[in-house]
């Protein structure tokens, strides 16, 4: 090895070895760490809710691929072939629930308790943080000049925060579980869009907290019927025996923004009080 380099490698480790713990983020790293890294994550978003007041949060799920009605016909106008002719249809038809998130967003941070001046903020729209139907719920929050929350995640195929996000309740989480916990432990209500894999692991997480009771009961709204009634069978998991009849009355599927807040006002969502898991 050229001396030049070495000296140049040992002065690198003796600038390490100098860095206090804190600030050495390499040191956070392996699995012995593991626990450090969850409470960091955790610690971190925290922190800065409650530096901002937020006692409880209105989250809404979706599908990410779900795009804007000005993106799907862009999309239709480029479809060169019959493949991607049929996908931009398939864009354009689900685009309507691009525009009820955001509707959405808008009504619920006008009505709920987000754009209050002084004191605690209640019902605060919080998303995965992404593009499709999260991006249009903090953007129609945004719209509203309420703050937004966004919950994003690193992934190997990166998703980038969307722009409506308030920037400083913009957090990225490594660990889905701590992620998870930040949804749940505010949530004063839950609004589902159609979504993929990723919606359906929220929907089913948060009703399993409710059916065990390891989170209070809070509003769980569904949008779309047909949708949804056609995606889960929910009567069949009855009739088998594998769920109870008031596990499958624990959601309201809606079609409509007003629709959705007539249930929001009525099982009273709206109360000046955080629900946390106890």
């Amino acid at each position: 090895m050229n001396d030049n380099v070495f000296d140049a490698e040992n002065q690198q480790k003796q600038l390490l070895a100098q860095l206090l713990a804190l600030d050495d983020n390499g040191s956070l790293e392996g699995d012995e760490m593991r626990a450090l890294r969850l409470a960091l994550e955790f610690m971190k978003a925290d922190q800065a809710l409650i530096e901002k007041k937020i006692a409880s949060t209105l989250v809404v799920f979706g599908s990410h691929l779900i795009v804007s009605p000005e993106a799907a016909e862009a999309a239709l106008s480029r479809a060169t072939n019959a493949e991607q002719l049929a996908r931009a249809k398939q864009q354009r038809a689900m685009s309507a629930w691009y525009d009820e998130a955001r509707q959405f967003g808008r009504t619920v941070s006008e009505r709920g308790g987000a754009l209050v001046s002084a004191g605690p903020r209640h019902n605060v729209l919080a998303t995965g943080g992404g593009p499709g139907i999260m991006e249009a719920a903090n953007r129609g929050a945004w719209e509203a000049g309420a703050p937004s929350i966004g919950f994003n995640i690193a992934l190997p195929e990166e998703q980038l925060p969307n722009p409506y996000i308030t920037p400083s309740l913009s957090f990225s989480f490594r660990y889905f579980a701590i992620r998870k916990m930040h949804f749940a432990m505010r949530a004063s209500a839950l609004a589902i869009f159609p979504g993929g894999f990723g919606t359906l692991d929220e929907l089913f997480e948060i009703l399993t907290l409710i059916q065990t009771k390891k989170m209070s009961p809070i509003p769980v709204i569904l949008f779309s019927r047909p949708y949804w009634t056609t995606l889960i069978d929910f009567d069949a998991l009855v009739q088998r025996g594998t769920i109870r009849k008031e596990d499958a009355n624990s959601f309201e599927v809606v079609d409509s923004v007003e629709e959705a807040w007539a249930v929001l006002a009525r099982t009273g969502p709206m109360m000046k009080t955080a629900l946390r898991e106890p």
